[in-house]
């Protein structure tokens, strides 16, 4: 086992995939001789070269329709968003090109192309670089859609949407960057398409993906104090959904609570909540809760922490669950 934060993880694992295959690229906004502004991208330009990691202009546009033109010619480039709120001006070349050539061309051109987007909030940041925007990616056809939680998904994900020939929007939790863990670098990982359980339990399930995973995992500890045994799962991959062990789940619990930091119109937790409702109707014992962020404009940093999902909001959702 090595202790990894979740930058390093993510360094290794970029690493251990340019060592692999030459035609893996990187590049973005400072990845190169700065190594990024959270410096996952640290020491790849000085081992690999110019001509593999890139410091491109400030142009998300350029920087994701150079990507395209680099994996009709083999190539598979990893391209940096530096800030979630940074892609918009990219959304074009990854709704419009990215996501669909390979259905265009009939199968003839593929795309593996990964889009990396630090997400979320919790910094204390100004505008912009605090949002939630993986929804709008789930809703694009063409695109997967994945958010790592803990630095051991984060060596092995980054590598497996690396490696896959479709385009991977790959989703880190900025706040949870240096935070670390236990990480097993010969182990077997999971499918990157793939929910897990990160605990086991039976009165109720509680789901989530990215930042908010760890404050699934605290308020099962803080309710276990109640003697309350509950499962949380890391739904890990957002388009496909693998919803197979959360049905699982909530078919042994009757209860569902699904938290995000995004906001909760028409966004993967309603997605989740409704598909669990169609199949798990007559399991649930209440109605499906969510704890999100609102549907407003991400706040100014001093009024984050009233905005973002905390345990406190965790904890009354899954009270008033019980209460049924």
């Amino acid at each position: 086992m090595t202790v990894l934060t979740m930058a390093k993880a993510l360094n290794d694992g970029l690493r251990a995939a340019m060592e692999r295959d030459p035609k893996v690229l990187v590049m973005g906004e400072d990845v190169g001789k700065l190594g990024g502004v959270f410096r996952v991208t640290d020491g790849l330009q000085k081992d690999f070269g110019e001509q593999r990691v890139l410091d491109t202009p400030l142009a998300e546009s350029g920087i994701i329709g150079t990507a395209v033109g680099l994996a009709i010619r083999g190539f598979r480039p990893v391209c940096e968003i530096q800030f979630d709120g940074f892609v918009f001006p990219g959304f074009d070349q990854i709704v419009s090109q990215l996501a669909k050539l390979h259905f265009r061309s009939q199968g003839k051109v593929r795309m593996p192309v990964v889009v990396r987007i630090p997400f979320g909030g919790g910094i204390g940041a100004v505008e912009h670089h605090s949002e939630s925007p993986e929804s709008l990616f789930a809703h694009v056809a063409g695109l997967k859609v994945v958010a790592c939680s803990n630095p051991a998904d984060a060596y092995w994900m980054i590598q497996q949407a690396i490696d896959c020939d479709d385009p991977v929007i790959f989703f880190e939790p900025k706040r949870r960057y240096w935070e670390k863990a236990e990480v097993d670098l010969d182990a077997a990982p999971p499918p990157l398409f793939a929910s897990r359980v990160a605990r086991a339990g039976s009165t109720l399930t509680l789901a989530g993906y990215g930042p908010v995973l760890r404050t699934c995992l605290e308020a099962a500890t803080a309710a276990e104090a109640d003697g309350h045994d509950i499962e949380v799962i890391d739904l890990r991959a957002l388009s496909p959904l693998d919803l197979g062990p959360v049905i699982e789940s909530v078919r042994r619990t009757g209860r569902l609570v699904v938290v995000s930091e995004a906001p909760s119109e028409a966004s993967v937790t309603a997605e989740v909540a409704a598909r669990v409702q169609e199949q798990c109707f007559h399991s649930l014992e209440a109605p499906v809760i969510r704890v999100t962020g609102f549907d407003t404009p991400y706040p100014p940093s001093k009024c984050e922490e009233d905005y973002l999902p905390d345990l406190d909001r965790v904890l009354d959702a899954v009270d008033r669950s019980l209460a049924w």
